[in-house]
């Protein structure tokens, strides 16, 4: 059986913690930031974890993670 591939874009985007879990960045903080607000520019900087519905699609697209 051959190695199984890790989707690189995937692999780019998320990171494994020491628990399993997947941690992610947020969206829409690259451009268009004068209009919004500071305390929502501020959320955006912390990372958040992917949500229990994605779990096992994620961790099919990195399967050495």
């Amino acid at each position: 059986m051959p190695k199984m591939k890790t989707r690189r874009a995937a692999a780019k985007r998320f990171t494994v913690t020491g628990t399993g879990e997947f941690k992610r960045n947020k969206a829409y903080k690259r451009h268009i930031l004068e209009k919004k607000s500071q305390k929502r520019k501020r959320n955006m900087r912390k990372a958040a974890m992917i949500t229990a519905a994605d779990h096992e699609r994620v961790s099919r697209m990195l399967p050495y993670a």
